[in-house]
Parts: structure tokens; sequence; C-alpha cells
């Protein structure tokens, strides 16, 4: 079984310290990401929340972050209660000014696939890529306006 990541980048027309916020921000994480109870971006903080596709079933995800250097990264441990794996997720934002770079990779997710079609990468794919291009950008940019 070969290593498995996804790549995902975009640039935003807002600075760090904005983007950083909708990332680490329980009120605004909610309104584009998923309903975290609690979020701290420290190291060893653990989280969890529900998500899956809209027409299919939740799984719970299990979360505990590995990274936090404010306005540059935020990394942690992606798993799912009661499935096999254990994979990373990594933001990292690149400072260009008034405009920013986000970088996201999943790494690890060949660990998931056990787990069914929802695990796979194509599935993997299509989320982070709605989450980055639609989710994201559409705070951000509401929040601009």
């Amino acid at each position: 079984m070969k290593k498995e990541s996804i790549l995902v980048e975009r640039t935003f027309n807002v600075p760090t310290s904005k983007v950083w916020t909708a990332l680490t921000d329980t009120n605004e994480m909610e309104q584009w990401y998923f309903d975290i109870e609690k979020f701290e971006p420290k190291v060893g903080f653990k989280f969890d929340f529900m998500g899956g596709p809209d027409d299919g079933p939740q799984y719970l995800h299990l979360c505990e972050i590995t990274e936090a250097i404010e306005n540059e990264k935020l990394a942690y441990t992606w798993r799912y209660d009661n499935y096999p794996g254990n994979s990373l997720v990594c933001w990292q934002l690149i400072d260009k000014g008034e405009q920013t770079i986000v970088r996201l990779v999943h790494s690890d997710i060949h660990t998931l696939e056990e787990g069914g079609p929802d695990f796979s990468k194509e599935s993997f794919t299509a989320g982070w890529n709605h989450i980055l291009h639609t989710s994201l950008k559409d705070h951000l940019e509401e929040e601009e306006s």
C-alpha cells in the first residue's frame, strides 16, 4: 500500500490573521467548517465533531493538535471512531501581505481506506476542494463585504 496525500491550495484576498481566526475560532468554524464544541490551537488539544456526506452517514471524527504556530501552521491527527487508520491534516498559511496562500495537506489517507468508499482518496479530495474553494472562500469573502 503506497502512502497517499491530498494537496489543495488557494489564495485568499485577506491577511493571514483573518484566515487563522477562521481556522481556530469555534464561532467562525461552525459557519464554514464543522460544528466543533470547543477548540484551542494548542499542541495536545483534542477535539471531535460529526461529519460526512450530505446524503450519507455521519462519522465521529477524532482529532488531536500536533502543531500550532499562530498565523502560520495548524496540524492535527484525523481519524474516525470505530474505524481503522490515522491520518494528518496540515493547514499552512503563507503571508503575502493583504493576501494569504492556504495550503492544505491531508496525509496518510491510505490508512483510512478500509473504512469504505467514504474514506477513499476521491472522497477526501472532493471534500477538501469543497471546503477550501467553496466553504472557506464564501466565509472569508462574506466577512470582507
